[in-house]
């Protein structure tokens, strides 16, 4: 699935952003300016060339997101590289995700200022018709093709300052080497993403069916989270420095709640518009027939393998051989603890953990102790009755959820939780929660910080949320220091082959021959413990292809 590729971000301004067949192309390097558009065909695929480095991060981020905290353990490839090695808290800045990450996402922003600059360019010169100057290039709206490339500039600096702290902001078709290489403030950064995604709003359609195009909706969505996460006042570089060996979790600071009320605005925005509805079924969310359901707001449309620049691997990365449950998952969840985690009353428990699989010749093989681990569930294709079918693969054309309501649910939930106002979350949960156990009594009679963490852990389980949570709430140390060593994986008996032999858990024996891979997942577990301090609330600075530099040649986050 991955190939070891680093790009150095100097080269990466000239990419033609051409959608790669396979994970080892970034694009083609060219040397001529690109031309304006004359057709309204240029111009919407000059827009469009925005997607396709997003198309090969929409399993990458299970890595980044997942991976780097308690919840998950990495067996992609051999330990320390990688995979495996954001999930022992060793990343360091020759990674892959990191690499691929970083540059891809700053391939997306280059190709959205070159589609700003050459449709403006092309609507400037062109004759205008019917009298109205939104229009140009033969005839398209071009003002709603630049709003769709400012949605994904805004939306692509939001992931990358949540990632990496301060970056390049730069909007020009061909920026200046020193907007190139200058970290800007945080704040700098908000405002950038701010500016792109409030001026998509005014040329983008209030709604769209196609979740994979932008819309008004969309923008407040984003905005929303926007909102609460710089409101939240995010880690600057300094305080990073502070704690970069610290084994514990800096102070949460007082929110800014000017900022905290835009969020909760723009969620209400969108929840009241009418265009969108929790599914009735939880479990209706997920899967190829449920794309564009009434619960998605924004997603990475995929075609699969070879089709699009990458297909969403989000199935194989937690399913990865379907048919042999021996085999090692490239991402798994740490723990048999989470077989339970959620409520046998919770009916997101079905979709969120995956523990047995069926064949068509009606046998059916353990996906948990003692042959593997349970494996995240909402990506695994099923049939009508839900039930996992041993494919020889599974087929990477499911589009990626960015957004969906029950997310703007709980971002407008802590936001009226840390600001004080209305009834601190309490119904914005609750709609949640209602949708889950589908009880009355289920509901929760007062908000607190566990009840909105919880609902955030159970309702966007391996959905890619969850390093960003920990790391806005400041509790990403704490959260591996304190759970990981109640886990029956980290035990010292699974590290030992005389006393793994000997281990009955919940009545089963241990199977001798899985012991590499138990100690394994308890090598992990303890060197997340061991290894997770403050500079993992960020991840580095990529290396140049040479290792001499980062990219850009700009500092290094601290700690790497």
């Amino acid at each position: 699935m991955k190939k070891y590729l680093s790009i150095a971000l100097a080269a990466l301004f000239s990419l033609s952003f051409n959608a790669c067949s396979d994970d080892d192309k970034g694009g083609e390097i060219i040397t001529d300016e690109f031309p304006v558009p004359e057709t309204s065909t240029e111009a919407t695929a000059l827009v469009n060339k925005v997607y396709g480095p997003l198309q090969t991060l929409s399993s990458s981020y299970s890595f980044f997101l997942e991976n780097a905290t308690e919840t998950t353990v990495c067996f992609e490839d051999i330990d320390g590289v990688d995979g495996p090695q954001i999930s022992e808290f060793l990343t360091n800045d020759k990674n892959w995700y990191v690499t691929k990450i970083f540059n891809r996402l700053y391939s997306s922003i280059n190709a959205a200022n070159t589609a700003v600059d050459r449709i403006e360019k092309a609507n400037a010169e062109a004759v205008s018709t019917a009298g109205n100057p939104a229009y140009g290039v033969a005839g398209v709206k071009a003002a709603e093709l630049i709003a769709r490339a400012k949605f994904v500039r805004g939306y692509n600096y939001f992931q990358l300052v949540q990632f990496f702290g301060e970056v390049p902001v730069f909007t020009a078709y061909k920026p200046a080497a020193e907007e190139r290489t200058a970290r800007v403030s945080i704040d700098n950064v908000y405002q950038q993403i701010v500016a792109d995604l409030t001026a998509a709003i005014n040329d983008l359609p209030e709604y769209s069916a196609d979740k994979s195009v932008p819309s008004k909706l969309a923008a407040k969505a984003i905005l929303a989270k926007v909102y609460l996460t710089w409101g939240s006042k995010p880690l600057s570089l300094s305080e990073v420095a502070a704690i970069e060996n610290q084994a514990g979790d800096p102070a949460k600071p007082a929110t800014d709640n000017n900022k905290l009320a835009l969020a909760i605005s723009y969620a209400n925005d969108v929840i009241n518009s009418g265009k969108y509805e929790l599914q009735a079924d939880f479990n209706t969310i997920w899967g190829v027939g449920s794309e564009n359901n009434s619960e998605v707001i924004y997603a990475i449309h995929h075609d699969g393998d070879g089709i699009d620049a990458q297909g969403n691997h989000q199935t194989h990365c937690g399913y990865t051989y379907p048919k042999d449950e021996r085999a090692e998952p490239h991402i798994q969840w740490a723990d048999i603890s989470y077989e339970d985690a959620i409520s046998e009353k919770d009916s997101r428990r079905l979709y969120s953990f995956a523990t047995s699989v069926a064949f068509s010749d009606g046998n059916i093989d353990t996906l948990t102790w003692p042959l593997s681990v349970v494996r995240p569930g909402k990506w695994i294709h099923r049939d009508g009755t839900g039930t996992i079918n041993a494919l020889d693969n599974q087929p990477n054309n499911i589009d990626h959820i960015d957004f969906r309501l029950a997310e703007i649910y709980l971002v407008k939930a802590e936001a009226e939780y840390y600001s004080g106002v209305d009834d601190r979350g309490l119904a914005a949960i609750n709609a949640v929660r209602k949708r889950a156990y589908r009880d009355d009594n289920a509901l929760v009679t007062s908000a607190s910080v566990e009840v909105l963490q919880e609902e955030w852990a159970n309702e966007f389980a391996f959905e890619q949320k969850h390093w960003l949570n920990l790391v806005r709430w400041r509790t990403l140390v704490s959260s591996v220091k304190d759970k990981v060593p109640a886990f029956e994986y980290y035990k010292a008996e699974y590290a030992d082959r005389a006393q793994f032999e000997a281990i009955e858990y919940n009545g089963i024996k241990a199977d001798p021959t899985r012991f590499e891979f138990y100690s394994r997942i308890n090598k992990h577990l303890h060197s997340k413990v061991n290894n997770v301090k403050g500079k993992f609330y960020r991840f580095p600075i990529p290396a140049t292809a040479d290792d001499n530099t980062t990219v850009l040649g700009i500092a290094q986050n601290p700690g790497y």
